[in-house]
């Protein structure tokens, strides 16, 4: 019976995927995998039971990956399950900062009521004029699972859309509409763009990727919208960039002080994802990652380790997380020798300073295997061996 412990709020229709082999929030049991959503776990002591930590969201900056490894844990995203949330929120914020309809309805709200409120709204409606989508050019910085959608959708509007993703996958690609261009610099991008929005993942490249230098090639009066991370748009750069009229306006889903009580600045309370849908189908794909990876050993969404899957080559295999060094395919090849065990397919993969080892194997009893995980155990550089038995 595998453990699982949630933290947060997960969607039941995510719970209910697990099989009867799974069981949630014993109290009692030592868990064998965490599904979170914004839980911080910096601070947090991850158990040596601790095998998978599933997050619920693409967003994994509350989850500490390097010391989720020296435990031989880890760690899921889900990728793709919010996308559509986010697209759709961007498309509105387009919308809305073109049409100024939050101005308007302000106005509205703010109105005393008269019997001249009709006249008095005919006339002072043409104060909030706007303009259509249509045929505006918007640059998507970023073509992954949101911003492939995001400019599919711009397309269906109408708009000019070019692209912009030095990284762009094969995947994401295939699912981008043909009448979208791509930009081979970031500057090309937004240079004479309408809108400018990023979807990019947090790191040390991408914080700062939009700032001063590149506010600087914006096309007077466009619209910036980051729906990504914080960090990721120079907040600073931004506020002066709307007083000399770079920039008409700024939408954003993160908050910060000096953003703060600026009336071109749109900010949204991190609701990018936040949809009874999205957050059902990011709870079902957590489930499944965490199943495949405890049944099978297989990997995929990992961000500590890379994409490692074999369909089974015999009955039994070993997994083992391992610090990526010389000679340690050597050392657990010898030592699977030493006990006569054969090796009937390897697949290694590195990421980083770690690496995932899985290994198909035959002739295996079970006082060998408890003899090979004993050993493999003591050393030092591996953090995780488990053996895994499939019917």
């Amino acid at each position: 019976m595998y453990q699982i412990k949630t933290y947060n709020a997960i969607a039941q229709a995510g719970l209910d995927e697990f099989t009867a082999d799974y069981q949630i929030n014993n109290p009692e049991a030592q868990p064998d995998a965490y599904m979170i959503r914004s839980v911080d776990l910096h601070d947090h002591e991850f158990p040596k039971s601790l095998k998978v930590i599933a997050r619920c969201g693409a967003g994994f900056n509350n989850i500490p990956l390097d010391k989720a490894l020296e435990n031989g844990t880890v760690v899921f995203n889900t990728p793709g399950g919010n996308s559509n949330a986010v697209k759709e929120l961007v498309v509105a914020s387009m919308i809305m900062a073109s049409r100024n309809i939050i101005a308007a309805v302000q106005w509205s709200a703010n109105a005393k009521p008269g019997a001249d409120i009709t006249l008095r709204t005919e006339k002072q409606k043409t104060s909030f004029n706007g303009t259509e989508l249509l045929g505006k050019r918007i640059a998507v910085i970023g073509m992954g699972h949101v911003g492939s959608l995001v400019a599919n959708a711009a397309v269906d509007l109408g708009m000019d859309v070019i692209g912009y993703d030095p990284y762009l996958s094969v995947e994401s690609a295939w699912q981008l509409d043909s009448q979208v261009k791509r930009a081979q610099t970031i500057t090309d991008a937004i240079k004479d763009a309408d809108f400018v929005t990023v979807h990019v993942p947090k790191n040390e490249e991408t914080t700062g990727l939009i700032g001063t230098a590149e506010l600087k090639h914006f096309k007077h009066g466009a619209v910036l919208l980051n729906y990504s991370r914080l960090g990721i748009v120079d907040n600073a750069a931004a506020v002066k960039a709307l007083a000399d009229g770079t920039l008409k306006k700024y939408y954003t889903d993160f908050s910060e002080a000096q953003i703060l009580n600026n009336p071109d600045i749109v900010i949204m309370p991190h609701i990018g994802g936040s949809t009874i849908e999205a957050e059902v189908k990011c709870a079902q794909i957590a489930a499944h990652e965490i199943m495949t990876y405890l049944e099978t050993g297989n990997i995929k969404n990992s961000v500590n380790l890379p994409d490692v899957a074999a369909p089974f080559a015999s009955p039994d295999r070993f997994t083992l997380i391992h610090q990526n060094i010389p000679n340690m395919l050597g050392q657990i090849s010898t030592f699977m020798a030493d006990e006569g065990i054969n090796i009937e397919n390897l697949v290694n993969r590195s990421r980083g300073n770690y690496a995932y080892t899985m290994l198909d194997v035959s002739n295996l009893t079970p006082a060998t295997a408890q003899k090979v995980i004993d050993r493999l155990s003591q050393v030092d550089a591996i953090t995780r061996v488990r053996l895994i038995h499939h019917n």
